[in-house]
């Protein structure tokens, strides 16, 4: 399917095709929901966040890689790709690079502010030193960089029906309510790294502090507390898709099912971790395949209706050719 995409989007050149390719399969294989949600995008679209994706992959795999080398050397490899991205942007070259080429081409092409690069980069080096936040104020400075500017990024490929500045701070709130989903699926896994990416004054209000956390996370015994400053947590990350949510009608009609689709894809996790009984330092929270193939199968109908009512009312809706895979084609790619 890649050559396809590659060609509705107009990418001939061979190293860009080759580079782009490089991010698919990144996104494809560390990012199965959000992946599942971009097979329903217009295929002209799709290697445009599929780059984006992959780069914000490649500095995420640099920050973690613990075991690999000390935090100097993981700074240095951070302020090279940095240095090679800058260079990229400015219409330099990538310095061999295939992700750094897909995502300076996808910034060129959909005039994407080189400032959210800059402020994702800053979060990124952040993850070297900072081990948790004091406050959820200092959570969100973090997120801005390390998640609202995604969404940000993305505005321009996905398009708009409005401004983009009015559909912004929805975007903005999506990629950190998606960020907020992922911390509370993955805050075993984070203990483990030694990081806490939920705001010591939310887990204090319920008696909760790290060593709570790393003496239920080693004996895999539970505590009312903990549940409780889960719960608190999860209550959070709603409100925050509340924010979000109104963004979804300000988009171009044929991007809509994407995001709606992703959009529900992580809020089932939260479900997921409700119903688990918010045991997420014992085990990670999967929704379901079925789960996922139903939503799949709707946002499939959802695209269908949407390029429907596209060429009825005369406005271009990407290729003519098919742009969406029957469902257990999806399911497939995504695992």
């Amino acid at each position: 399917m890649t050559a396809r995409e590659l060609d509705a989007a107009g990418i001939t050149d061979p190293y860009l095709r080759a580079a782009y390719t490089r991010c698919r399969r990144l996104n494809a294989r560390h990012g199965r929901t959000y992946f599942l949600a971009t097979r329903l995008l217009p295929a002209d679209r799709r290697p445009a966040v599929h780059a984006l994706y992959g780069f914000a992959r490649r500095a995420d795999d640099i920050v973690d890689d613990l075991a690999a080398a000390p935090a100097p050397e993981r700074a240095a490899a951070l302020d090279r790709l940095d240095t090679r991205l800058r260079a990229a942007l400015a219409g330099g070259p990538a310095d061999g690079d295939p992700v750094v080429r897909a995502v300076a081409h996808t910034a060129a092409r959909h005039a994407i502010d080189p400032a959210h690069f800059t402020a994702f980069m800053a979060s990124m080096r952040s993850d070297l030193t900072v081990t948790d936040y004091p406050t959820y104020q200092d959570l969100r400075a973090y997120m801005h960089g390390s998640a609202a500017v995604i969404g940000l990024q993305m505005l321009p490929v996905l398009g708009t029906v409005t401004p983009r500045a009015a559909a912004a701070p929805h975007a903005a709130a999506l990629g950190v309510a998606f960020q907020l989903t992922n911390f509370l699926r993955d805050v075993g896994e984070d203990l483990d790294r030694g990081r806490i990416y939920l705001p010591a004054d939310l887990l204090a209000a319920h008696g909760v502090d790290r060593a709570l956390l790393e003496w239920s996370r080693r004996t895999g015994r539970h505590d009312r507390r903990i549940t409780a400053a889960l719960r608190a947590a999860e209550d959070l990350t709603r409100s925050v898709y509340r924010e979000a949510v109104p963004g979804l009608a300000m988009l171009d009609p044929v991007a809509r099912p994407c995001v709606r689709t992703a959009c529900v894809l992580y809020r089932n996790i939260l479900d997921t971790i409700a119903a688990g009984g918010h045991a997420v330092l014992h085990r990670r929270a999967v929704v379901p395949r079925r789960r996922r193939a139903l939503l799949a199968a709707d946002g499939l109908t959802r695209v269908a209706a949407a390029r429907l009512r596209s060429r009825r009312t005369g406005a271009v809706a990407g290729p003519a050719t098919p742009v969406c895979p029957d469902s257990a084609h999806v399911m497939r790619e995504t695992g």
